[in-house]
Formats: structure tokens, C-alpha cells, sequence
């Protein structure tokens, strides 16, 4: 298992959200095999939905898959609760995340319930991350449901 060439399928993703005005943060769902099965990225700004999370995004571009038994979900940022809760819904097995230095979601209740959660801990996640907080800090306040 490559969990840095799997990080760089979700980096891109995050590039191409900031590059269109969204919030830097993009995912992969990975399967058994490693193929990628779902790419996406943060679109809350992009289609005016609070609900396309990078990690949300991924899951549906994958498509329905009869099971997600071995499969991974790669994600730059530690997923908030809502995707959390996706990945624990559906039985998503592993997570890799970026970094959880700028904003710490819901892994540790993952790997509570049996997730096998890897922080990679990623400097370019991290960097990114970071510099767009500080850019638009309203922005990233409303995403993580902040006032």
C-alpha cells in the first residue's frame, strides 16, 4: 500500500478546489485492490451545497459498490464528524489523512470504533491548509460550522 501516492490522487483533488474558488480539501476512496474507485473535492463553495465535503464527493463519484469492506478513504484534512460518520456508516475500513494539524475531526472516534486511521502528517497538506485558514478564515469558519 502506497498511502502517499494515494495522498497525492486527493491532493490534487484539493488543488483543483482551490484553483476554483472552494476550500482546499479533496479525497480518495480507494478499493481492496488500490484502484482508485471515487476522486472529489470540497464543493460547497463551487455548487452552493453545504453538503459536498471532499470526502462525500469521493464516495458518490465512486459509484455504488456492493461492499466497502477493504476499502480506504484518503483525505487531506481529518474528516469532520458528517464525513466521519459516512465512513463509519458504510463500513469504509481504513482512512489516511494528510494532516489533522490545522483541523482535528472526527478520527479518533473512528479509530475508537475500529477504523485503522493513518496520519500521515503531510507538510504540502498542512502548508495548504494552513495559508488558506489565514486567507479566508470566514470561509473555513462557515465550513467547519463555526461563527
Amino acid at each position: 500500500m502506497d498511502y502517499r501516492e494515494w495522498l497525492q490522487v486527493a491532493v490534487e483533488e484539493a488543488e483543483a478546489s482551490l484553483a476554483s474558488g472552494g476550500i482546499p480539501i479533496g479525497a480518495a476512496l480507494i478499493g481492496a485492490g488500490g484502484e482508485v474507485l471515487g476522486r472529489g473535492h470540497n464543493r460547497r463553495v463551487q455548487d452552493d451545497d453545504p453538503s459536498v465535503h471532499g470526502e462525500t464527493a469521493a464516495f458518490r463519484n465512486a459509484g455504488r459498490q456492493r461492499s466497502y469492506s477493504g476499502t480506504t478513504m484518503v483525505t487531506t484534512l481529518s474528516p469532520c464528524w458528517y464525513c466521519s460518520g459516512l465512513i463509519r456508516q458504510f463500513g469504509i475500513g481504513r482512512v489516511v489523512i494528510g494532516e489533522a494539524r490545522n483541523f482535528h475531526g472526527g478520527h479518533d472516534w473512528l479509530a475508537e470504533h475500529g477504523v485503522d486511521v493513518v496520519v500521515l502528517d503531510d507538510d504540502a497538506c498542512t502548508r495548504m491548509m494552513a495559508d488558506f485558514i489565514a486567507a479566508r478564515p470566514l470561509l473555513w469558519n462557515e465550513d467547519i460550522g463555526e461563527d
